[in-house]
């Protein structure tokens, strides 16, 4: 059985720990805050690319692009952008998106590999994949400005012909308890992922000026960039998210810890005080029972 200096040093290591604990959850749930409020800020610019492009599909219902449709090519060149976190200590959040990375790596194994975030650097790196890309310094702070530089990447990679499907795992919110990783085509798109009520009641003739091409090639990187933007917020909200769940689960641990120590250092206290009144008694009786024999 530990003696009471011994369950003390481990009641003080428990409370440093959950002071740790709480801390971090705070530092989370003030980052939480701040990434809701950017996706609240960039829902409606995102929302009216996709809507813009829905209605040149409208308009011109047989245009043709090299944005659009499957590139006829035997041997499909795949790329894949993943967003793991910069550290751990989130739940399941890079363990959610590693795994489903390794399912799609497992049909395309030469795919092209372009990460956000060192956890998925390191993970990969240590495995022998080829990094194509790392940006760094963006899992824990995305910005339009990083997503362009990202989407920038893409661009190049996929009219130079060397990606023909460009793929983006992340995680998104289910709930205010619940995410999922998830996995977005970026490219070529789909004419079906952009039919929409809104283009559909449209009952106007339009105009696109010099012409639609020209217009969706102008729009389709941008929106391109919006959603890669959006996605990274959304998998760093859901990492602050996780990562409080995490914290507030290790901090009642602690305190679990905590009154299962406190029980133990009172019952081995109580042990050594009954030891030690047990010897001055057994002493005392000693010294009488002496007195009596010298007398």
């Amino acid at each position: 059985m530990a003696n009471t200096k011994e369950i003390k040093s481990r009641i003080h290591s428990v409370q440093d720990t959950m002071k740790i604990t709480k801390a971090m959850h705070m530092i989370s749930s003030s980052k939480l805050k701040k990434a809701k409020k950017e996706m609240k800020d960039s829902s409606e610019y995102f929302k009216t690319l996709q809507k813009s492009i829905a209605e040149i599909f409208q308009n011109v219902p047989d245009i043709e692009n090299e944005y659009l449709g499957h590139k006829d090519v035997e041997d499909k060149k795949v790329g894949y952008l993943i967003v793991t976190a910069d550290k751990g200590l989130a739940g399941g959040y890079n363990h959610n998106v590693i795994k489903l990375s390794q399912k799609e790596l497992s049909k395309n194994p030469d795919a092209t590999l372009l990460l956000v975030g060192q956890v998925g650097r390191s993970y990969f790196g240590k495995r022998n994949y080829t990094i194509d890309k790392f940006f760094r310094y963006t899992a824990q702070n995305p910005t339009i400005h990083k997503a362009r530089v990202i989407c920038e990447e893409i661009m190049l990679r996929y009219k130079e012909n060397k990606l023909d499907e460009v793929y983006m795992i992340y995680t998104n919110e289910i709930n205010g308890l619940e995410d999922e990783a998830r996995i977005q085509k970026l490219l070529p798109l789909e004419k079906s992922d952009f039919v929409t009520e809104e283009a559909d009641d449209n009952d106007w003739e339009m105009t696109y000026m010099p012409s639609a091409q020209d217009v969706l090639n102008s729009i389709v990187p941008n929106y391109v960039t919006g959603f890669v933007y959006g996605a990274l917020v959304m998998s760093y909200a859901c990492e602050q998210n996780d990562r409080m769940i995490a914290m507030d689960a290790a901090t009642e641990n602690a305190k679990e810890m905590l009154a299962t120590l406190s029980v133990e250092y009172n019952r081995v206290r109580q042990a050594a005080i009954t030891q030690e009144i047990t010897e001055i008694i057994a002493g005392a009786k000693a010294q009488k029972r002496k007195k009596k024999a010298d007398e």
